[in-house]
């Protein structure tokens, strides 16, 4: 089967029971994505930074695609909240040298008392999208890791 878009169990996490990711209805625009592992989200104090929930996944997409981590809308109900308000991953993640693609979600927790995410909790969605460039564009860098690695020098 070719590879157009989809998802993968990232590795190092082939055997801890993770789940690939599906459209609940047929209409519906995203994918659920489920905690790899038991995480607290600890409640919010200054200065604390975004708790990072595994997902144990990666996913692959088109050159001219890219993939929304969106929160799901009971989160801001239980406290949890995006620090970005999405996240934004791009084609080249996929199995980059650092971390193979696997993709994470933040969150921050607003409530008084910390949040236990457990293993297989719905924590967000993800949802695939085309994206277009500006007249001229002459992008010619390669991804050398994982997360923030795209403004390293």
């Amino acid at each position: 089967m070719e590879h157009i878009r989809g998802f993968e169990i990232a590795k190092g996490w082939e055997d801890k029971g993770i789940n690939i990711p599906i459209r609940k209805t047929k209409k519906a625009c995203a994918y659920d994505i489920e905690a790899a592992e038991d995480t607290i989200v600890p409640a919010f104090k200054p200065g604390i930074k975004p708790t990072l929930i595994p997902t144990g996944l990666k996913a692959y997409c088109q050159d001219d695609e890219w993939y929304m981590l969106a929160s799901r809308s009971s989160n801001p109900k239980k406290g949890l909240l995006m620090p970005h308000g999405l996240g934004v991953i791009d084609a080249d993640y996929y199995e980059n040298e650092t971390n193979d693609g696997h993709f994470y979600f933040q969150y921050y927790n607003t409530s008084e008392n910390d949040i236990l995410i457990k293993k297989g909790d719905a924590i967000g969605q993800v949802i695939f999208m085309k994206f277009l460039v500006a007249d001229g564009d002459n992008a010619t860098g390669i991804r050398k890791g994982g997360f923030g690695s795209t403004d390293e020098k």
